[in-house]
């Protein structure tokens, strides 16, 4: 393998490869020299029709898909930016964390690449990914504080530079995107099941119900959803069967329980931050959960209360793509942070080493 240890800061070209859940996805970026990035290409198949009958996402479903589309979307990334693999500076893949069976396809997919093009391999952290987006898309300095709802995960996370990171709280058992997906399929709406619970909100009345507002006031910034999910299912339990006009008013009140929690669990959270590392440059919201309008709004309202600026990558970027598994990897190369051909799959990977806060890995991949 070539250039193992020696950090650059010339221009990279890096192919991406992302395959932790049911996106099959390829991605090549330039990191140039001074630090800025640009998107040659970006490819994104979602299965999201091979997983609907089922209501989730099916793992091995998803792993033999990744087989049968990934070399062809790796070939039209590569096309589509007017790159051969000779001239790639780097290849990165996400090793995890995520479902074990398709984090080994576009694992052993990069390292193929990297072995016969004799070009430094990255094994990218799923979250990091994430995590370091807001610095493709608008080179934003470190630190900041980042809301990373993707997922199987929650958390906020004080992003003090690449590879360096702290949990300022996650989740004690339901992701976000894990209770919307949830709350969705037993009030019966079609998968995937955050955008139809948004969708349906929106028509409802968030003060039919007085749904519990978990961990509220406390003084850590962890998350819980496991409650405020139970209290929905017991609603729609008393109420069954459901007219339209039940399941929009659930939908309502749950959406505006998870937005006060969230906005105080967050506020907390930017507290916690400044304590420790002073102001952060900005409040970075990534993954998929970040799509909701409301979401976005409540994130808007804490950034403003605490003088900060919010910072919400395009939608094609929260959700899981390959250009941010590029992008993590060109950051990587640039400080000569590299793995080798051993690198291993990991279903469960932190992305913080030092919290004592609880690590739920990927116990489901949400669809948001």
């Amino acid at each position: 393998m070539k250039g193992l240890t020696l950090a650059t800061q010339t221009p990279a070209l890096v192919l991406g490869i992302e395959t932790t859940c049911d996106e099959t996805a390829a991605a090549v970026v330039e990191r140039q020299a001074d630090g800025s990035g640009r998107i040659l290409s970006n490819i994104v198949y979602s299965q999201n029709d091979d997983h609907a009958p089922f209501g989730g996402v099916v793992p091995e479903i998803a792993a033999r898909a990744h087989i049968d589309l990934l070399d062809g979307l790796v070939a039209n990334a590569m096309k589509e930016a007017g790159l051969n693999f000779n001239q790639l500076t780097g290849v990165a893949a996400a090793a995890g964390p995520g479902l074990i069976g398709g984090v080994i396809v576009g694992l052993t997919t990069a390292k193929a690449i990297a072995m016969v093009h004799n070009t430094p391999l990255i094994a990218v952290n799923h979250l990091e990914a994430h995590a370091l987006t807001p610095r493709l898309t608008c080179a934003l300095a470190f630190p900041y504080c980042l809301f990373l709802a993707s997922g199987g995960h929650t958390q906020i996370v004080a992003v003090l530079g690449v590879g360096q990171y702290v949990r300022l709280g996650t989740t004690v058992d339901d992701a976000m995107g894990e209770a919307f997906d949830k709350v969705a399929k037993m009030l019966g709406l079609p998968y995937p099941g955050g955008p139809q619970v948004e969708q349906a909100a929106a028509e409802g009345n968030p003060k039919r119900f007085a749904f519990p507002r978990p961990m509220l006031g406390r003084p850590d910034a962890n998350f819980s959803l496991s409650g405020l999910k139970t209290a929905v299912r017991n609603e729609a339990d008393r109420l069954a069967p459901l007219e339209s006009q039940d399941v929009a008013d659930i939908c309502a009140s749950f959406q505006a329980a998870v937005l006060e929690s969230a906005k105080d669990r967050l506020g907390t959270g930017l507290r916690l931050f400044e304590e420790k590392f002073g102001p952060p440059r900005a409040l970075v919201a990534a993954g998929g959960v970040a799509a909701n309008q409301a979401i976005r709004g409540a994130l808007q309202d804490v950034a403003a209360k605490a003088q900060t600026t919010l910072i919400v990558p395009p939608p094609a970027l929260c959700t899981d793509n390959g250009a941010m598994i590029a992008w993590a990897g060109a950051e990587r190369l640039a400080l000569g942070m590299l793995d080798q051909l051993d690198a291993a799959p990991r279903a469960r990977w932190r992305l913080d080493g030092d919290e004592t806060t609880p690590d739920r890995g990927v116990q489901s991949r949400a669809k948001f």
